[in-house]
């Protein structure tokens, strides 16, 4: 049976899976999840420092280092718990996605290039779609506990060798976190699309006939007299053959 026609959606959720995965990793090396001004600029001398999930940075033209970044790993004990969950999270979340658009491209396939052993092409875009949809969610727990944290104001214990202000004046939310919120939307969208993909086998009894006589043929049954099996799966027709005969 010819089903391309019948996933023209679940492609553009391939596609915008695949984009919502590149985001999601981009979103994991972001470092501008949190946006910090602070007062004391005589070693941060823009003012401003980012604090990712896996390193803080500032602009200074007192150290030797136009840049300098600070690295954050999940047992330093000043880390935040938001952070330490969002390293997990993040790349639970890079995992999941890369099996996700696996799982989606095999699905595809099977409509696209498979014309037979397609008995578990619905399981396969009911996996797809679930993975897409726990890929948008996982990334969704820590940016909005970051998020939260921003609003509130919360502060981060850094050692003295970071040169970094326990708290900052303020502070407000980095790109990382809009990319990341984007990139969890269309995940779950493709999920969802996937997941409302419908296509059921038909019996053999309810079967056009050409679809018995390919059955028969490939499965290595006698024909039935009288028919042909041609490419054209068409049935001869005896007055026609009688009267080329004679």
């Amino acid at each position: 049976m010819y089903l391309a026609h019948t996933a023209h959606w679940q492609f553009m959720g391939l596609m915008f899976g695949t984009l919502a995965w590149i985001l999601i990793m981009a979103t994991a090396g972001l470092n501008d999840w949190r946006m910090w001004n602070v007062a004391n600029v005589s070693v941060i001398d823009s003012g401003v420092a980012w604090v990712g999930i896996w390193r803080s940075c500032f602009y200074s033209h007192l150290l030797p280092s136009m840049e300098n970044c600070y690295t954050m790993s999940i047992s330093d004990p000043y880390v935040p718990t938001e952070i330490s969950v969002a390293q997990v999270l993040m790349m639970l979340a890079v995992t999941s996605g890369l099996a996700a658009n696996i799982t989606a491209i095999v699905a595809m396939r099977m409509v696209y290039f498979t014309m037979h052993y397609r008995r578990n092409i619905r399981l396969v875009f009911v996996l797809a779609g679930a993975l897409y949809l726990i890929t948008g969610t996982l990334p969704l727990v820590p940016l909005v506990w970051t998020l939260s944290a921003v609003l509130n104001n919360s502060t981060i214990d850094f050692p003295p060798e970071s040169h970094f202000p326990s708290a900052p004046v303020r502070q407000h939310a980095g790109m990382a976190i809009a990319v990341g919120i984007s990139a969890s939307i269309l995940m779950i969208l493709s999920g969802l699309v996937f997941l409302c993909y419908r296509y059921a086998w038909r019996d053999l009894s309810s079967a056009a006939p050409w679809q018995h006589r390919v059955d028969r043929t490939e499965a290595g049954l006698p024909q039935k007299p009288g028919l042909s099996y041609g490419k054209n799966h068409g049935i001869d027709n005896p007055v026609f053959r009688s009267e080329q005969i004679s």
